[in-house]
């Protein structure tokens, strides 16, 4: 299964931004689980994939201390750069731009673990890098994946989705669809199975994010999709088709606020020993 990807030319400093302040709600609690999950001790190469802005990765330079390492990947230089002022002062923390399609520069069997927190779902073609990343690790070395699960969209993504598929809007349809790009469990299982891994914990999580405000569920998907929202629209209808998002997601409001019911489906495997 493949799909176009989305673009990694939309991001700009005030998305970046953004991220680093949302994600800490949301994202960083969820990779904290995941990390659990993996059970990462001290001592541990660890390589985040997809770090974002640093959280995640800055949370694990925690747990493998002074004798491990943890090195964060992520396309955007934006958001590696504000990853950057995290490892300033933590001597086991690096960050580069980096993609997962492209890591043969790094050694092999090199690390211990490799982290995806909600990255998963934005790579278009899979097996590719799931045998990159199985290269990285040393056998019986483990990764671990939290990403979203096919067949399953948040509220204020189907209330985005409604809103661009309204004229005239739909005239600039994506070429990169977000749930084109999720798997299932059986589908997970069978990616890992076939390029060097075995599956140790396939499950299905539910989660919930309760954002305050329309506005703050809107900047939430701007800056956690890097500016994909609108980014396929001319720019002299992203302002009305702002606003015709706004009015769907005021729609869904409650009292405490929107609140988003989301399925997660977490992965952790070991990779096949020679």
């Amino acid at each position: 299964m493949t799909t176009s990807a989305p673009s990694l030319t939309l991001d700009n400093q005030d998305l970046a931004r953004d991220y680093d302040r949302i994600s800490a709600q949301w994202q960083l609690q969820s990779g904290k689980r995941l990390v659990g999950d993996l059970a990462i001790k001290p001592g541990e190469r660890v390589i985040d994939i997809g770090c974002g802005t640093g959280l995640l990765a800055e949370h694990i330079a925690g747990l493998v201390g002074p004798t491990g390492r943890i090195l964060g990947v992520d396309p955007l230089p934006l958001r590696i750069e504000i990853a950057q002022t995290k490892a300033r002062d933590c001597a086991n923390l690096a960050f580069e731009v980096g993609d997962a399609y492209a890591l043969g520069h790094l050694p092999a069997a090199a690390f211990d673990v490799v982290v995806l927190n909600a990255v998963f779902h934005w790579l278009p073609e899979k097996a590719g890098p799931l045998r990159s990343f199985a290269r990285l690790l040393r056998p019986g070395g483990r990764i671990g994946i939290g990403t979203g699960l096919r067949g399953h969209l948040a509220r204020i993504h189907l209330a985005i989705a409604e809103a661009l598929a309204e004229p005239p809007f739909d005239r600039y349809p994506r070429q990169w669809n977000r749930a084109n790009s999720r798997v299932d469990e059986a589908e997970m299982r069978s990616l890992l199975e076939s390029t060097g891994f075995v599956p140790l914990l396939i499950e299905v999580r539910k989660t919930q994010q309760v954002h305050p405000t329309p506005e703050a569920a809107l900047r939430f998907s701007e800056a956690s999709s890097f500016g994909n929202v609108f980014g396929h629209l001319p720019d002299e209808l992203k302002p009305a088709a702002r606003l015709a998002v706004h009015r769907r997601l005021a729609a869904l409001a409650t009292p405490p606020g929107i609140v988003q019911e989301g399925i997660r489906l977490i992965a952790i495997a070991e990779r096949k020993r020679d």
